[in-house]
């Protein structure tokens, strides 16, 4: 596993919960992210690195006439104005946020594979938005797990929309629908890059019912503090939910939130 960056110091659980209208139980975070250059210029490497790799970006550039910056911001990031542009940054900062998690605070194997397969800047990517990964021995054990959540945002504005019952729907699709064609995916771009270690560790996923393991699902909402509303995140209904008793809700809060990753995506294209 990777350094532990100095960004994740930032993210702390305060401890609190709420209720779902059914009574489970919403862990409540909060970012404390501060004006420290030193930390904000190696995350934005870092959120860099999640879109283009930094050995790649010259060899991507040639021959379009951009600098590094404007290649950066003009084909490979969302619009910063521009609709969808602004929720896809919203969306992503959120997805990367929960990657960090699941991988530095809870030692999961998380695939960064995500973004930089896009082809239309200012289109989400489709699949699960973060799939995490932890084995129990060297050969295959029941106690292996998967995790995958779902991460959604509310980062500008002042008015709550309760992106937790977003987050726990989609994760309903993943159990169902989604989590075979999202390990799929992961396991092509592997075989792709002649990564066959990865693939195989993919590959142990695929099938439940041959090679038992346990199979964890999240929901996680990001707000500012400004679209924060207790009263209407505690309508979140997850009673319907497959994977209940293996659910987890987490709800992450900061202050603008919004400015804080215009900030990343401005710092990771011009310290390219």
């Amino acid at each position: 596993m990777a350094k532990t960056p100095e960004h994740i110091k930032w993210l702390s659980n305060t401890g609190n919960f709420l209720k779902t209208s059914d009574g489970r139980d919403i862990e409540i975070w909060v970012l404390n992210h501060k004006a420290d250059d030193k930390i904000l210029s190696a995350w934005a490497r870092h959120f860099r690195r999640h879109y283009c790799l930094d050995t790649e970006i010259d060899i991507l550039r040639d021959g379009t006439g951009l600098s590094r910056r404007d290649y950066l911001l003009s084909i490979v990031f969302p619009d910063s104005r521009t609709p969808p542009g602004p929720s896809l940054r919203s969306g992503d900062f959120a997805e990367i946020l929960i990657a960090d998690y699941l991988e530095f605070m809870l030692s999961f194997w998380v695939p960064r594979q995500r973004y930089d397969s896009k082809n239309i800047r200012n289109e989400s990517t489709k699949g699960s938005d973060v799939i995490g990964f932890k084995f129990a021995a060297v050969d295959d054990s029941p106690d292996d797990i998967l995790v995958i959540y779902e991460a959604k945002a509310k980062l500008s504005g002042t008015k709550c929309i309760n992106r937790l019952q977003k987050a726990v729907n989609d994760s309903e699709k993943d159990y169902h629908l989604r989590k075979a064609e999202s390990l799929n995916a992961l396991k092509r771009r592997f075989v792709r890059n002649e990564d066959t270690a990865s693939a195989n560790k993919i590959k142990r996923f695929q099938n439940k019912s041959d090679r038992p393991y346990i199979e964890l699902s999240g929901a996680a909402a990001i707000f500012s503090t400004a679209t924060y509303d207790r009263n209407i995140i505690q309508e979140t209904d997850v009673s319907s939910h497959p994977n209940v008793p293996n659910l987890k809700l987490i709800v992450i809060k900061g202050d603008d939130m919004m400015t804080l990753a215009h900030g990343l995506y401005r710092r990771a294209a011009d310290e390219a």
